[in-house]
């Protein structure tokens, strides 16, 4: 076991590995992690099921099955993804027994469907009833679409990784779409105790646009903001979180047997090299939340990371007058937030036009 993920884990930062494939579940790599580096949880993309089946031909004997069926594409990529992720739901699924909002795995709707409400809602309960399994999440994006589809999604019973949010503006009007749905449930007569939901808040995105921008500025007191917008952003977002569940509305629910939707922090690994490699992981911690990492920053974490305390608690403050800073240097935050998360969108279709190819390629060699 590793201490220094352990002393996370204690700190009350849920870790979850952003990374599955067919090969660590059948050689029990995943088990492995559980054990020894206090992994709880499983997120994916489409570019690591591309990654997963690029690499492997542990997806071979499914895959030409499938296209002996008559299957398309979109037909083999749906069966080839719910497959491992129902695997990964059984693996975790005791630290789901175990635990109160633990041992989930996430899988995400069609990427071309994130400005489309009708059409995610139609992916994320395929996605809920194909997996079958109550420790899996659906990732939803936090569009202005998927915002109305998060709500009606919750409200039907299906669990939920709202992703892709940026600023603490939208991550609001998340929160406020995760207890709508909790109170169309409830009218409904569904227990709510069910349902389980987390807000996956992007960070290191963050500092690399904002870096940017401080660059082209060029003054002392610009470039020496860089690399710090990302932490201090999920720190403002953590208060507003905390104003939510302070709140009588959410306090209803919770007695009603809701879940709190944690904050995930995402996009943890560091994408500037000078910066520390564990940097959005112990800058971030703070209770009742999950951080999800590549498995690069897991074990960078788990050689020298460390845990120095609640980092976010009581910080909200200190982080708006960075970004007051931000602003008084020329950075327009707002166009920020709407570039990232364009750009969001736009490498989210990106990863899923790759992983189609990725899987044309494994069917045209099977046949």
């Amino acid at each position: 076991m590793s201490e220094r993920l352990q002393a996370l884990a204690d700190a009350g930062v849920s870790i979850w590995l952003d990374d599955l494939s067919r090969e660590r579940i059948e050689t029990g790599n995943l088990a492995d992690l559980v054990k020894e580096k206090s992994v709880v949880g499983v997120t994916t993309n489409p570019t690591i099921f591309a990654s997963a089946i690029a690499d492997g031909e542990r997806y071979d004997d499914q895959t030409r099955r499938l296209v002996a069926d008559g299957a398309d594409v979109t037909k083999v990529i749906f069966e080839l993804t719910t497959e491992d992720v129902r695997n990964g739901c059984d693996v975790l699924a005791p630290v789901a027994e175990a635990t109160a909002d633990d041992g989930r795995v996430s899988i995400e709707v069609e990427p071309s469907l994130a400005n489309d409400t009708d059409g995610t809602i139609a992916s994320a309960k395929a996605l809920w009833e194909a997996v079958d399994r109550r420790n899996v999440l659906i990732k939803i994006p936090a569009t202005l679409e998927g915002l109305p589809a998060i709500t009606a999604s919750i409200a039907a019973g299906i669990s939920v990784n709202v992703t892709l949010i940026f600023s603490t503006e939208r991550y609001r009007t998340v929160m406020d779409a995760y207890l709508d749905g909790l109170e169309q449930a409830k009218e409904q007569g569904i227990d709510l105790s069910t349902i389980r939901s987390v807000a996956s808040f992007f960070v290191s995105r963050v500092d690399t646009e904002i870096d940017k921008r401080l660059e082209e500025i060029g003054s002392d007191e610009a470039l020496a903001l860089r690399g710090k917008a990302g932490v201090a952003n999920a720190r403002i977002a953590y208060a507003a979180f905390e104003e939510v569940v302070a709140s009588p509305r959410w306090k209803a629910l919770a007695e009603a047997g809701a879940n709190v939707q944690r904050p995930l922090w995402a996009s943890t690994g560091v994408k500037n090299p000078d910066y520390p490699d564990t940097l959005y992981v112990t800058d971030l911690v703070v209770a009742n939340t999950v951080n999800t990492m590549p498995e690069k920053t897991l074990d960078a974490f788990a050689d020298h990371g460390e845990v120095e305390g609640d980092q976010v608690t009581g910080r909200a403050d200190e982080a708006q007058a960075l970004f007051d800073q931000l602003s008084a240097a020329g950075v327009d935050l707002d166009d920020v937030f709407l570039v990232l998360e364009s750009e969001g969108v736009d490498k989210f279709k990106k990863s899923w036009d790759e992983l189609v190819a990725t899987v044309e390629g494994q069917m045209a060699q099977v046949q």
